[in-house]
């Protein structure tokens, strides 16, 4: 038995924290009290002023595995989503070939399974190959274990098709993630249109490019009832129709990242391709109107687009650069440090948009601290202060413009099934 002792529990149920032991036997967890439970187990682990919470869901994650392995591997993936408390990830489908039938998804699970330091859920296709024409089966992607369908790095351009993928993925209740972005607006753009764009002389990309599609899509959900989640959420007007669309009773959720609310357009300043994402980094008021969103719901959780790249296709000229942040081993950090220490939202609403609501969201065991739970736990040290470091990233992925940033709140440990799998600094 592995006991956590004289922790803060954050629990995912309550509106508040407490201080207690978590007892756990064979990967759950056996009885949470305020007593101490320290003489049944024969491992402890001493939480004093350290925080308990339920481990971290990513629901928007690229593992990169199949296709694209020098990037980023199932292997190396995981071991960075435990070293940022993250105990089970969604992974989105460009891969190559694309996880657009059954056998990808059996795939993903298989190399999970044998490599995997946390849980991997696959993400399937909403249309074959990811080319917009043809849907793909729907069915068959969710009996081997999709928990939602996406063409994310691509939209689904063909209002039709779109719609059809809502009614026939609606029939199960499965979510479709859209990524919003209208190709014809946004060609050849390379970062936020703007002052700053023409300051540097890069095209830009306008927000229109992402509002037209949001707008589209949240339409098409409201015609058809089905479920729709919008990915990586970065202007101010996506947050605006979300927030209306929600008024009006039609079932989208949406997600931004950390860095659309600790970063934005100037960051692009002297060509650092760190800073290269897309959606792109936006305006001093699109953050703010980011923050707005996550404090009143509107953006319902934070996912991190962990989108990793070899050093050769960030380390080029800024138009031929790809786009993506390596995401998952500053998550926590940078929003307790730009969102709960500015008070734009709580400790516990923080640890929501985390783990709890995408984990009722996409149906993903975990979100809570509960007796007959899994033990998928996350500790952090709210107190720590450090700078960041990406050559001390496990992920392949150095790519992250917040290097040298200092920070507060650091993960020591990560559990995944009662199993202790990161250790302050170290993956077991």
């Amino acid at each position: 038995m592995l006991c956590i002792h004289n922790g803060n529990i954050i629990d995912g149920k309550r509106k508040d924290f407490y201080q207690g032991d978590i007892l756990i036997d064979k990967g759950k967890i056996v009885e949470i009290s305020c007593n101490n439970l320290c003489y049944k187990a024969e491992k402890i682990i001493d939480a004093k002023n350290l925080w308990v919470m339920p481990g971290f869901i990513d629901v928007h994650c690229h593992l990169r595995e199949p296709g694209f392995e020098y990037k980023e591997d199932i292997a190396s993936g995981t071991r960075s989503a435990a070293a940022g408390g993250f105990t089970s990830i969604a992974c989105m489908p460009n891969t190559k070939p694309t996880i657009d039938n059954a056998a990808m998804v059996n795939f993903i699970k298989m190399k999970a399974a044998q490599e995997g330091k946390v849980k991997v859920y696959p993400i399937g296709a909403i249309t074959k190959g990811r080319e917009g024409k043809e849907l793909t089966e729907m069915k068959e992607l969710l009996e081997a274990g999709v928990i939602a369908l996406s063409d994310d790095g691509d939209p689904v351009s063909d209002s039709r098709i779109m719609r059809l993928a809502l009614e026939y993925a609606g029939q199960w209740g499965l979510p479709l993630i859209s990524h919003c972005e209208d190709k014809s607006l946004a060609k050849d753009g390379v970062m936020n249109e703007g002052i700053i764009s023409t300051m540097l002389g890069l095209k830009g990309i306008p927000s229109a490019a992402e509002e037209i599609m949001v707008a589209r899509d949240v339409i098409l959900a409201g015609t058809t009832g089905a479920p729709l989640h919008i990915a990586h959420v970065s202007t101010k007007g996506s947050v605006e129709i979300i927030r209306k669309a929600k008024s009006m009773g039609i079932k989208v959720t949406c997600e931004t990242a950390p860095h659309y609310f600790s970063a934005d357009e100037k960051w692009v300043d002297g060509y650092d391709t760190n800073a290269k994402v897309n959606p792109p980094l936006r305006t001093e008021e699109d953050v703010e109107a980011i923050k707005k969103g996550l404090q009143d719901g509107t953006i319902d959780i934070i996912a991190t687009d962990h989108a990793p790249h070899h050093r050769d296709e960030k380390e080029i000229e800024y138009p031929l650069a790809a786009s993506g942040i390596s995401g998952f081993e500053t998550a926590f950090a940078l929003c307790y440090t730009n969102l709960v220490t500015e008070n734009v939202i709580s400790l516990v609403e923080l640890v929501n948009k985390m783990s709890t609501i995408p984990a009722r969201i996409f149906k993903i065991h975990g979100g809570t601290l509960e007796v007959g739970k899994a033990a998928d736990i996350a500790i952090v040290n709210l107190k720590e202060e450090y700078t960041i470091d990406v050559q001390g990233f496990y992920s392949k992925g150095k790519n992250n413009p917040f290097h040298g940033k200092k920070v507060k709140g650091k993960v020591v440990y990560t559990i995944v099934q009662g199993k202790v799998v990161y250790d302050d600094g170290k993956i077991i």
